[in-house]
């Protein structure tokens, strides 16, 4: 056996030595479990935390479950082509920024909320995780995940569903094109930075 040979088999068996629940898991539902997972224990600390201690808790999860890249460009549409590379990199900046500041405002604390992944299916070129959020009394409500494979295959979520059939993404697409459209990509980058501002505030 050549040592490069007997290199990969020692690496196999370690591999298989490791424990499964040592292994990353980037499937979808996996990502969805894990971005759960820290949101509940974020909100059980909420208070204590204020929203600066949530931010900076969801800040690592939000960034690795979310495609912050790929949803700033489909969210801002066709603005995107004529905003410069630093503009782009801003307003990925910006946008990942308010879409923190979001998840720290809206789950500030926990009074029984429970997650709920139901399964997944395939829909076009991704697949959408379907998720219930179940409060301790009243409705659930449904919350879709549309994910994709990105660069390196690991699932990522690009969209987000309410209800199952609400795009964020199309909401604010809306919103953001007609920003810029009036007043330019700066401007955008502005107000995404006020809102998440905004968000922290109240």
């Amino acid at each position: 056996m050549t040592l490069i040979r007997h290199f990969l088999v020692v690496v196999m068996v370690l591999g298989a030595l490791i424990p499964s629940s040592a292994r990353a898991d980037f499937s979808a539902q996996a990502v969805i479990r894990g971005f759960y997972a820290e949101l509940s224990e974020t909100m059980k600390q909420g208070p204590q935390l204020g929203f600066g201690g949530r931010y900076i808790k969801l800040s690592p999860v939000v960034q690795a479950s979310f495609n912050m890249p790929l949803m700033t460009r489909m969210a801002v549409g066709a603005g995107w082509s004529k905003a410069s590379p630093k503009e782009q990199s801003d307003l990925i900046a910006a946008f990942s920024g308010f879409s923190i500041s979001t998840y720290a405002n809206r789950f500030a604390s926990y009074d029984g909320e429970e997650f709920i992944v139901i399964g997944e299916k395939p829909s076009g070129k991704g697949i959408i995780v379907e998720t219930l959020l179940k409060p301790k009394t009243g409705e659930a409500v449904t919350l879709n995940y549309l994910m994709r494979p990105d660069e390196k295959g690991r699932y990522r979520i690009v969209d987000v569903f309410m209800d199952g059939t609400i795009s964020e993404l199309a909401t604010r697409r809306s919103e953001f094109s007609s920003i810029v459209r009036r007043e330019g990509v700066a401007a955008l980058i502005k107000a995404l930075e006020q809102k998440a501002k905004n968000l922290g505030a109240s």
